[in-house]
């Protein structure tokens, strides 16, 4: 059921999408995908370990608070990133999954974060869990955190972040996502501070890629893309990475959830 109801929504988002996302060669390489792509396979994985005793706690993730009470996954992804009291910071669902296993399970950071990037025979932790919890998000709307004053100033540090030029090569996000009609080789680079670009984007992380057999997080390409600009890679779930998925987040906000996602 999830298939059909991803391809109907898949095809009424190209719809409202800007130009480049509904090319007919791209919209039918993105319904074949979706439609053998494993992703239900990494969710029901993820289900196992969100319910998974373990840590020096031996307690699962059961009870850890998401944003809308301990335990409760529906609606949670959907308003992610969001101001956490209990942390006094704003965080995405890999910056709150690490606190859960910290503070509910008693691990170390650096046991819990020690394999965040999967591979095509074994996915991380991290990432079928976050396959795990946004699917149970699948056709919300996205509401990022605004309320709080430090969501917004979460929101402005990402803006800033975007546009702030560095590195050996003097990049910046908006080098290669600030102007429209710009590709490398057959990708298009959406604007991804503008909703028509960014609702289509921000609404299916976690993804599945095709090229990598892999289940990727929006943490990890965040990470990603300061490794390709040159740039030192920021820690995982920083609040520079979780600055600027609130900020493109912001961006796409009202856009109806479609992932875990397939990508190129």
């Amino acid at each position: 059921m999830r298939s059909l109801a991803g391809t109907a929504l898949l095809a009424s988002a190209f719809a409202a999408a800007p130009a480049w996302a509904q090319q007919s060669p791209y919209a039918e390489y993105q319904r074949m995908a979706t439609e053998s792509a494993p992703i239900e396979l990494f969710e029901i994985a993820g289900e196992e370990l969100w319910k998974k005793q373990q840590g020096p706690k031996n307690v699962s993730l059961q009870a850890c608070d998401l944003g809308q009470g301990p335990g409760v996954l529906k609606g949670a992804y959907t308003h992610l990133p969001r101001y956490f009291a209990d942390a006094d910071r704003v965080m995405d669902l890999e910056a709150r999954l690490l606190h859960c296993m910290m503070t509910l399970q008693g691990r170390s950071r650096e046991e819990a974060t020690k394999r965040v990037e999967g591979s095509a025979d074994k996915a991380s932790e991290m990432e079928l869990l976050s396959a795990y919890v946004a699917g149970q998000s699948h056709g919300m709307p996205m509401r990022p955190g605004t309320a709080h004053s430090k969501d917004r100033a979460s929101i402005e540090l990402g803006r800033k972040l975007y546009f702030h030029r560095a590195g050996p090569w003097d990049f910046s996000c908006a080098s290669c996502h600030g102007e429209e009609g710009k590709r490398i080789r057959m990708s298009g680079l959406p604007v991804l501070f503008k909703p028509e670009y960014a609702r289509p984007l921000m609404s299916t992380w976690p993804a599945y890629r095709v090229s990598t057999s892999k289940i990727v997080t929006l943490q990890w390409r965040m990470n990603d893309c300061y490794r390709q600009m040159r740039m030192p890679e920021p820690v995982f779930g920083s609040d520079a990475t979780v600055a600027l998925i609130h900020y493109m987040t912001a961006a796409a906000e009202g856009v109806v959830y479609r992932g875990p996602g397939i990508k190129r």
